[in-house]
């Protein structure tokens, strides 16, 4: 596996790994920089050491991003859409390697890996023609012969803070939608995904090169100092995060403080409604797939199955029998289900819930469990487990980034809309039934109060058109698809007058 993945990172362009911050420039003034190493939870070994940024380094690319601020501005829309097609293109050539060094580096699947990719060049897709469609709005003046409109003009500096778990998508998700609408963008990818980072920087740079752009436009700066400084800098209108509820209140609240704007994106507790009316068969795949697809390490993981009392049993046993099939090992064989999780802190994460939740009175009907040895030499494997619960449980309510499904049982669908409802995050929902006045209900304002809502399919996974995001701890924060381009831009209210008079607004006189 080594000797692949240094030709994925040859592939890539990642041979200098002191990665660069802006086109055309590396890191190395600073004598007191440090390092850290990516070590993959696939095999636990050692990919390679990354050069940590500087508060000398920080300011450096702030500086640089000032400047490029001013060019990348006035650049027609369409022209930088034209730079963000590109690197959709870029991103098609390389999607394999950056696939498999996802998959590798973060411990997804490799199928996982490639879609990762895949959501990245989709995103390019959709910004591509968002160039072209940055709307305003006219409206009529109650003073004769003036004019009103709207118009959106870019913010600035970007700062991006994006979590281990999507180490790409997230981040061009963010800065795909902040280019089109003229920002610049500095990037702070988690220090668990380095390499992802550094093999996205390169790519854009070769773009951003090419086509003769001045450097500071994409920036990337590793360390996890990098986050306090950007979260407290004035420079940087924008900040968008993406991690746990504990770190988003803390970078909202220091954003908020130097009134600031903030994207955050938290976590999720999410939960699938399985009505006595729904396809069973579809369900049981939704329901295993959303707990175990990336070890349970997405925010829009199922942590939660609410399950109607006339068909509990049934599914029970379907669900159990389900799980035993499971195949626990390395992502890249594509025979394997379920990788393991990121690191150290996540294995403990995940046996610390599972005793909490035992003390609780947490019934386990399948067995969780650490695994080590031949083939789990990395010690980050575990097995996906499934307790029988009630919410109240404060394990039930908090979110635990591993494969950890929780059962509840309902008898009505008001108090199923109760139970999913009834924890502090609100990011994903998902009810199975072939129903219609019960998936209308799910939807309806006395449904479900998640900022996405699903019919028929998992809690997991989101397409590109569609705006991402969540409600209560979750943040409030939207990404991607539909108007979520506004959150990246500052509005602006204009009024012309064309008379050969002065009249005020609601009839006011003001004669000398």
């Amino acid at each position: 596996m080594q000797n692949n993945i240094s030709t994925v990172l040859k592939n890539l362009g990642v041979l200098d790994l002191n990665p660069a911050f802006s086109t055309g420039s590396n890191w190395g003034a600073s004598a007191n920089a440090k390092t850290i190493d990516s070590l993959s939870p696939v095999d636990g070994k050692k990919i390679a050491s990354v050069q940590l940024a500087t508060a000398e380094d920080y300011e450096a690319v702030v500086k640089k991003a000032e400047e490029a601020f001013i060019f990348w501005r006035s650049l027609p829309a369409p022209k930088r859409g034209d730079i963000v097609r590109q690197f959709g293109d870029a991103l098609r050539l390389h999607k394999e390697d950056l696939g498999t060094l996802v998959s590798y580096e973060m411990g997804k699947s490799l199928q996982e890996g490639f879609g990762e990719v895949q959501e990245m060049i989709d995103i390019c897709d959709f910004a591509v023609g968002l160039s072209r469609q940055l709307y305003g709005l006219t409206m009529h003046s109650e003073r004769p012969n003036h004019r009103m409109y709207e118009q959106w003009h870019p913010m600035g500096i970007v700062g991006i803070i994006s979590a281990f778990n999507f180490p790409v998508a997230v981040w061009s998700w963010n800065t795909a939608l902040a280019w089109v609408c003229g920002n610049v963008c500095i990037w702070k990818p988690s220090s668990k995904t380095p390499l992802c980072g550094v093999a996205c920087q390169h790519i854009i740079a070769t773009v951003l090169k090419n086509n003769d752009m001045p450097e500071g436009i994409s920036n990337l700066l590793i360390g996890n100092a990098v986050g306090d400084l950007i979260n407290n800098d004035k420079r940087i209108p924008l900040v968008s995060f993406t991690g746990s509820t504990r770190i988003g209140r803390v970078v909202s609240s220091a954003v908020a403080g130097r009134f600031g704007r903030s994207i955050l994106e938290l976590g999720g507790n999410n939960a699938i409604i399985i009505s006595k009316d729904a396809d069973i068969d579809m369900s049981i795949i939704g329901a295993v797939f959303g707990a175990v697809g990336t070890a349970g390490q997405r925010c829009t993981s199922t942590r939660r199955l609410i399950i109607h009392e006339d068909i509990y049993e049934d599914f029970k046993n379907k669900l159990t029998k389900a799980y035993g099939q499971l195949r626990i090992g390395d992502p890249l064989d594509q025979h394997n289900h379920v990788g393991p999780l990121i690191d150290t802190a996540a294995v403990d994460m995940y046996t610390h819930a599972i005793e909490k939740g035992k003390k609780e009175g947490a019934k386990f009907i399948v067995e969780g469990g650490v695994l080590n040895g031949n083939p789990y030499q990395s010690g980050f494997y575990v097995k996906p487990c499934v307790a029988e619960v009630e919410n109240h449980y404060e394990i039930v309510q908090e979110e635990t980034f591993a494969p950890i499904l929780y059962l509840i049982k309902y008898k009505t669908l008001d108090q199923a809309i109760s139970l999913q409802n009834g924890v502090p995050q609100g990011l994903s929902s998902a009810i199975m039934t072939l129903n219609l006045r019960e998936a209308e209900q799910f939807l309806s304002v006395a449904g479900s109060d998640c900022g996405i809502a699903n019919v028929n399919i998992g809690t997991s996974g989101a397409e590109i058109g569609g705006a991402f995001g969540g409600e209560k701890e979750t943040g409030g924060g939207r990404e991607s698809g539909s108007d979520a381009w506004k959150a990246y831009m500052r509005r602006q209210t204009n009024t012309i007058n064309y008379s050969n008079t002065l009249p005020l607004a609601q009839g006011i006189k003001f004669d000398l």
